[in-house]
């Protein structure tokens, strides 16, 4: 179909629909908030490719009734949130049409007492989202740095993390169910199952490419009464992350626990020395405000010597790192959990800052969002980039990074969302380049070479923030024939391929990924002491595999299981009687994971504590039989005997009944994802 009639198309197709295919909404929608577009704005270059049309569904069958026109023409649809995001995954051709969804914002269901969940539409702002639990006293529990300009729909498609991710768990854990239109306009209900099949885990992080999520039900909590804050200062960075671990490891669930290396740390020190001073900043002159932003310029473009400087200065130059942690509850149940914080950080050398850097970081905690703006303006550029990792290779993944990075750009980090097996690292660099053309290769190369060492160092790409089409080239090199398989599940999703086509995938097929992280190949089971993980084989019983872990003071923490069972015939059934991750959304069953598809061909998960790297592929063997493929092999969570968090608890069903329609399309799934292979 001709681009000039694409809107009158759509507009047939759901007559009440407001659209536009205006020059300035065009433009408007052309992409999202990837950095790299900002160094082409800041010189006045405008996007050559922009959208056909804009359409503002209000309801689930307007987007179905528009679906299914577009898949009947072979028209590609993007569905669009509040565009904040930082991957290019919005980034639409001259014949695309972009479904914004920001008039379906309707909370559709809330019991006014004892509500366990909502069902709330996928177009709502995240902020009104929570002030209006706020006022109803609940709250979601995700508070990702976006979330004055960030939406439901967007965190399902992302995998997003919130600040609060230590309590609460990502969107992932919060997600009951989901609505979406996919195929060819079908109107699906897809529901979590503790013990499987659980769809909803391969639509979550699918970033648009396999349909439209319309509303979500949602997980939430009582408000908290109270929230007990704690700050500490650690010589190093690395005792600081071990400070994490092991309150992590020991139960501790501090809904907010960011560690900031030692340069990250000075400069927050600045800030709030500034904020405490108070008053409004004093306003530069022009001539100032020149020779400020030359000096930065400059100074960026020698980035070797100032990462060189900072690290021959040391920690101990800048103050050491800075620990701040947020627990949500009661008085009676904050109380002893920061004591215990207190001992942990005690017993790995740190010094007590008291409550105000803690209570300064959560008073600014959305500033981070507006901070690059300024870099820009000085004619220099700015970018994130979040990586995790299991403890015992975090060390190598942090200095990997960092090194590749040194050469090209300034970078600083600090450390989030941690879980018992491992943590998230967020980098922070800035650069700068004589010209438009300079810039863009400098940050080009920067990311290049820091995706290569985050995968050597058996990082995942990303842990909240998505892949889009920035990370897509490399995305075989993390997931390899994971690719295939997310390609089969949006042969089944997406039969016409409408579904915001060049997103998260890489055009090439890939090859079998190449790893530093070797998993093991003997058959007796390994321990992981630092990440309390045990890798073993789809044979191992069991019984036995419980005894082992009972010798060093650990347990699996099952329940009710038959000795003899395998591993794999365990993880087949859905591992019934395994913790419940509704009590403890920070704790994960399987970390990492190998199955043999049907195909014949080995499917390979690296183990990490969480990714969002597309969907997550283990429903498709938990709690699924064989039907795509059986388990080889798997990186399960061990526990320390006797520390167990403070579950949350929550009356929502575990395992709600499969309806036809959701069991045929879960069969349809696993039957694709089986004959995933790779190509010979």
């Amino acid at each position: 179909m001709d681009e000039r009639n694409i809107g009158r198309a759509v507009k047939d197709a759901a007559p009440a629909v407001e659209i536009s295919s205006t020059d300035i909404d065009r433009l408007s929608y052309a992409r999202d908030l990837w950095p790299r577009h900002h160094i082409g704005v800041r010189d006045g270059a405008l996007p050559q490719s922009r959208p056909a049309a804009i359409v503002w569904p209000t309801t689930t069958e307007e987007v179905a009734s528009i679906v299914r026109r577009c898949a009947a023409e072979g028209i590609p649809v993007a569905p669009f949130g509040a565009g904040s995001g930082v991957c290019a995954g919005t980034l639409p051709d001259a014949r695309t049409v972009i479904l914004d969804l920001k008039k379906m914002n309707r909370v559709r269901r809330l019991e006014p007492k004892g509500a366990a969940s909502l069902d709330v539409e996928a177009g709502a702002m995240g902020i009104r989202l929570e002030e209006d639990l706020d006022a109803r006293g609940y709250t979601l529990g995700h508070f990702p740095s976006s979330i004055l300009c960030s939406t439901v729909g967007g965190w399902v498609a992302a995998r997003s993390a919130g600040q609060c991710s230590g309590l609460y768990g990502k969107i992932e854990d919060m997600v009951v169910s989901l609505e979406c239109v996919v195929g060819r306009g079908e109107v699906v209900r897809l529901r979590r199952r503790v013990n499987g099949p659980d769809a909803t885990q391969l639509v979550i992080g699918s970033e648009g490419i396999f349909g439209v999520v319309t509303s979500a039900e949602l997980r939430i909590h009582p408000r908290p009464e109270t929230r007990g804050f704690a700050a500490f200062s650690f010589p190093t960075v690395e005792r600081g992350w071990e400070a994490m671990r092991d309150m992590f490891q020991a139960g501790l669930r501090p809904a907010v626990a960011r560690l900031y290396d030692a340069f990250d740390s000075f400069m927050a020190r600045r800030g709030a020395v500034r904020s405490h001073r108070g008053g409004a900043k004093k306003a530069k002159s022009a001539t100032e405000t020149t020779i400020r932003n030359a000096a930065l310029r400059l100074l960026l473009r020698h980035p070797s010597m100032m990462n060189g400087v900072i690290d021959r200065l040391g920690d101990r130059a800048f103050g050491g790192a800075t620990l701040v942690l947020v627990f949500e509850g009661t008085a009676e149940t904050n109380a002893p959990d920061l004591e215990r914080a207190r001992n942990v950080a005690a017993r790995n050398g740190a010094r007590e800052l008291g409550e105000a850097p803690a209570r300064h970081w959560f008073k600014h905690r959305y500033a981070v969002s507006y901070r690059q703006a300024p870099v820009f303006m000085a004619g220099a550029f700015s970018d994130t980039m979040e990586v995790a990792t299991t403890w015992a290779r975090l060390g190598e993944l942090y200095e990997s990074v960092r090194n590749a990075m040194h050469p090209h750009v300034f970078v600083m980090a600090h450390l989030s969302h941690a879980y018992p097996d491992g943590c998230s690292i967020y980098f922070t660099f800035a650069g700068s380049a004589p010209t438009r053309e300079e810039a863009e290769a400098v940050y080009d190369r920067t990311w290049n070479d820091a995706m290569e060492a985050a995968i050597r160092a058996g990082g995942t790409l990303s842990h909240h923030h998505g892949v889009g089409r920035s990370k897509a080239p490399k995305l075989g090199r993390e997931l390899g024939l994971g690719v295939q398989v997310v390609r089969a599940l949006g042969g089944v999703l997406d039969p016409a391929g409408i579904f915001n086509p060049g997103n998260l995938l890489p055009a090439e097929a890939p090859e079998r990924p190449a790893r530093s992280v070797d998993l093991p190949t003997a058959r007796a089971p390994r321990f992981d002491d630092d990440s309390l993980l045990v890798w073993t084989n789809g044979e191992t019983p069991l019984g036995s595999l419980e005894d082992m872990a009972h010798a060093r003071g650990l347990t699996l923490g099952f329940d009710r299981i038959d000795r003899s069972e395998s591993v794999a015939s365990f993880i087949a059934r859905g591992a019934p009687g395994s913790m419940d991750p509704y009590e403890d959304p920070a704790d994960h069953l399987v970390a990492g994971w190998t199955a043999r598809l049907r195909s014949g061909d080995e499917l390979v998960v690296a183990p990490g504590p969480r990714r969002a790297v597309g969907p997550d592929l283990f429903p498709l063997i938990h709690g699924a039989g064989d039907a795509a493929g059986s388990l080889t092999s798997a990186h399960l969570r061990t526990h320390r005997r006797g520390m167990k968090p403070r579950p949350l608890s929550t009356p929502i069903e575990r395992n709600p009944a499969l309806d036809a329609t959701e069991r045929a399309i879960i069969d349809d799934l696993q039957r694709a994802a089986g004959t995933a292979r790779y190509d010979r």
